[in-house]
């Protein structure tokens, strides 16, 4: 999956089969609008809420996507010490970007889409 806004890009690497992941994929392509959160993560409001029971919680760390199950919403960890495992938390995937590189996302209409 990928992040863009003009030539800014973000690759996201889905991760295991769960009804979460299914449920996020099957969402795709669409739009979201990333805000800062608590100095630890960008998060973003879903269009819908995820069909996610049935799937693990986690121990997030940085470069992890989740799904935060009582918000509703996602969120790009990276400054996950000290956060500790949760089965409101569940794992969509993981990517390989610094906060300065997420944060040029902040506020803008960002497509997400499914690449190969």
């Amino acid at each position: 999956m990928r992040l863009s806004v003009g030539a800014e890009t973000v690759d996201v690497t889905i991760g295991e089969d769960t009804p979460a992941t299914r449920d996020f994929v099957s969402m795709l392509p669409m739009t979201l609008t990333l805000e800062e959160f608590n100095g630890r993560e960008k998060i973003a409001d879903l269009p819908r809420e995820l069909e996610w029971e049935g799937s693990p919680g986690s121990d997030p760390e940085d470069g992890d996507l989740i799904f935060f199950v009582p918000w509703g919403n996602i969120g790009f960890y990276y400054d996950a010490d000290g956060i500790g495992y949760s089965d409101q938390t569940i794992h969509l995937g993981t990517y390989d970007a610094t906060e300065a590189e997420l944060a040029r996302f902040e506020g803008q209409e960002t497509r997400v889409e499914v690449v190969d």
